[in-house]
């Protein structure tokens, strides 16, 4: 491992930032060296994001220092931060998607040859040699819409080398990848840590930050708590600081008494998509569709559910039919949807807390066609508090809260539906481990109490710790199911990898 020479590349002590009455971050600290990977963990609300928007010039701290290979910074806006070599890559990267790869690198600092004209044969050559560095091969022609998100954040990677940037901060990089590109992104950056540059990882994903990083750092509640060596910590240890207290079990997955089938699928069919898809799911029971991104999980339940057509094939709901692509028959017939994209799918952010709350039901809260705000408040009282939603008022804006406050804010909505079949996509990505505990324990009391759960999760400790029954798909097909005491993770990848043919072969 490159050190690059003794001192810190950057380094920020005691930084702190309000908006008017609310502290953001109290006591900001971190130190990023030269070929080093770091891990920067904390809870939602820990002070972490507004930690990077400081060092990427998006904000400007009140109080504390900042320095950058030894000398004091105070970025004014973004343009400095990256002029001075700090780079920031985010989970959805901002590429101009009819732009071509090389268009988007180098956007804003076109290389100029003779006459004064865009030399694009040397900036598409710079190109070339930049993504033979990462040990990847992406057409420095194509444009960039269609590129998978793994492909648009080693377009980011790279601008950034073109720009020769001194510190990298991935935030959230692996949120929406599969396994193969998370092993590739970790490669290319290996490779940076290895050329001496400093990089920081921010994840609520242990495996990764473990198998990846050298140093870690906790924050809690807008101030810094400890850095450590990776080597010389664990993951209980991490929680601990994180939340201030022993979490518990992540997985407090109580008996619950199985009942009657509730859901039944039946040669679901939409072609392309998925194939002959036929399961039930039970009152009291948790059934857990695991696969690879891309093994047509959400497109299976989002069938379910009557947003997407199918060509073939039948549900029913307590033995009854449910009409296909009809998402307000199932809602009736007592199916409720928690999506994996919450900001698009689950909330509109720019309403209240209380409104989102109450939005699937406000047809009952009416009276006369009107709602007041007394009812919708009351009924969204009640939820928000089932739930621990935290927020300074109901009427607060459901953007302004943590990715965990708004996960269960999109859950109290369909909680308050009283369903009979939860179908709840990802329910804990990109949230902290605090808030998924909690997450889990609702979940689990929900089955005790007789709701049938249907659940779609790629966190293998997920699946295994909360699922009664898991149902592994492939190509858009079921490969194999496993009950609670058979599930293991070697077998359900084994067969999210395998179609069913190889499985039987073997």
């Amino acid at each position: 491992m490159t050190t690059g020479g003794p001192g810190p590349t950057l380094e920020l002590v005691d930084v702190s930032k309000n908006f008017g009455t609310v502290a953001a971050l109290r006591h900001g600290s971190l130190r990023l060296d030269p070929g080093s990977i770091h891990a920067l963990v904390g809870e939602n609300g820990a002070g972490k994001s507004t930690l990077v928007k400081i060092i990427a010039g998006v904000y400007q701290r009140d109080s504390g220092t900042v320095t950058l290979e030894g000398q004091p910074v105070d970025f004014r806006n973004t343009a400095e931060a990256r002029a001075a070599g700090i780079a920031v890559i985010y989970q959805e990267p901002t590429l101009f998607p009819d732009l071509s790869v090389t268009e988007n690198i180098f956007m804003g600092r076109q290389l100029v040859g003779r006459f004064a004209r865009i030399d694009r044969t040397a900036m598409r050559a710079q190109v070339v040699d930049l993504m033979t560095r990462l040990g990847v091969s992406i057409d420095p022609d194509r444009p960039t819409q269609g590129l998978s998100i793994a492909d648009q954040q080693i377009i980011e990677i790279a601008k950034a080398i073109s720009l020769d940037a001194k510190v990298l901060i991935m935030d959230e990089p692996t949120a929406a990848l599969s396994g193969v590109e998370v092993e590739r992104l970790f490669a290319v950056a290996r490779s940076l840590r290895d050329e001496g540059r400093a990089l920081a990882f921010i994840s609520h994903r242990f495996d990764e930050v473990f198998s990846l990083c050298d140093m870690i750092t906790v924050m809690r509640d807008g101030s810094y708590i400890s850095t450590q060596a990776i080597a010389d910590t664990d993951e209980p240890a991490i929680v601990r600081l994180m939340v201030g207290r022993d979490v518990g079990d992540m997985f407090p997955k109580a008996e619950a008494a199985i009942g009657d089938v509730v859901l039944d699928v039946s040669g679901l069919t939409s072609p392309g998509m998925f194939a002959d898809i036929s399961f039930q799911v039970r009152s009291g029971e948790i059934v857990s569709l695991a696969g690879l991104v891309g093994a047509g999980r959400s497109e299976v339940v989002r069938a379910v559910f009557g947003v997407d057509p199918y060509t073939a094939g039948r549900v029913t709901v307590e033995g009854k039919p449910l009409p296909p692509h009809s998402p307000t028959a199932a809602m009736h017939a007592g199916l409720a949807l928690v999506p994996e994209d919450r900001h698009l799918q689950g909330l509109v952010v720019e309403e209240s807390v209380g409104t989102n709350i109450t939005d699937a039901i406000r047809r009952t809260l009416s009276r006369h066609g009107f709602i007041t705000r007394h009812r919708e408040n009351e009924s969204a009282q009640t939820w928000a508090g089932a739930l621990d939603v935290k927020c300074s008022a109901l009427d607060a804006l459901a953007s302004t809260l943590s990715g965990g406050n708004q996960q269960k804010v999109v859950l109290a909505k369909w909680l308050a539906c009283d369903p009979k079949v939860l179908i709840i996509d990802e329910p804990t990505r990109g949230i902290d481990v605090g808030t998924k505990s909690e997450v889990h324990r609702r979940m689990s009391d929900l089955a005790c109490h007789g709701l049938a759960i249907l659940m779609i999760s790629s966190e293998l400790p997920e699946v295994l710790g909360m699922a009664d029954r898991v149902l592994v798909m492939h190509e858009g097909r079921i490969t194999a199911e496993f009950d609670r005491a058979n599930a293991t993770a070697e077998n359900i990848m084994f067969a999210a990898t395998h179609n069913a043919s190889e499985l039987v072969a073997s």
